[in-house]
């Protein structure tokens, strides 16, 4: 029986990849940083602010010093929650509909590498926030995905004693790993990356409006 639901949020719920990859590059400009789509999309997709700029000024052979990167993650933060505020990052097809179809026994969890101030005025807008019984962000774990970590508190927090028994929708390599090592089903929909770069995933799908509840529940064996 499917014990829980628990949705990514960049890439799953809204189209905000594009949003973050300017703000990175707004953000990184006064170090003469910059992040090219294409790189942007291999390299930083599913990583939280803190190890995609550490990421950054790795790349570009440039120190980063704790106390400029914790600078530049609130600069980032700022920008981003400008555009969220702005209405400019929309749901993407399904979503919304497939998180309020899924019965109240059936705990909904958000578990994402994103800020928590990223997250909140979205979900508000799309009037979804009492959806979900626990919302993991970049702050509550010390390790990020790919790491298990994330989903494991998520999981923690919404009692699941069998994780086997739980179903994961991502849409990165790094978002499949992490759900995967925590013990979880997952389902990967192909939002940021083609199906041959999720196959790790249980299943994949084109779209959220493909998914249905009962998609989940025969995720479970």
């Amino acid at each position: 029986m499917l014990q829980a639901v628990i949705f990514d949020f960049d890439g799953i719920i809204v189209d905000s990849e594009p949003w973050h990859h300017r703000a990175f590059n707004e953000t990184l400009k006064d170090d003469h940083i910059q992040i090219d789509w294409d790189t942007y999309q291999k390299l930083y997709i599913g990583f939280d602010d803190r190890d995609a700029l550490k990421t950054a000024y790795k790349k570009a052979h440039k120190h980063l010093p704790s106390k400029r990167l914790q600078q530049l993650i609130e600069q980032k933060a700022v920008l981003f929650e400008s555009y969220a505020i702005s209405g400019k990052l929309t749901p993407f097809p399904g979503v919304i509909e497939l998180i309020k179809s899924i019965p109240v026994r059936v705990p909904v969890g958000l578990c994402s590498g994103a800020l928590r101030s990223d997250i909140e005025p979205i979900i508000t807008a799309q009037k979804i926030t009492s959806c979900f019984k626990t919302i993991v962000t970049a702050e509550d774990t010390a390790k990020s995905k790919p790491d298990p970590a994330p989903y494991l508190k998520a999981l923690t927090h919404l009692e699941i004693q069998e994780p086997a028994n739980t179903v994961a929708i991502e849409d990165t390599p790094a978002g499949i790993r992490s759900a995967k090592k925590a013990g979880m089903k997952v389902l990967a929909v192909t939002n940021s990356f083609s199906a041959d770069h999720l196959t790790e995933a249980d299943a994949v799908a084109n779209s959220l409006e493909q998914v249905n509840r009962k998609t989940l529940e025969d995720m479970i064996f």
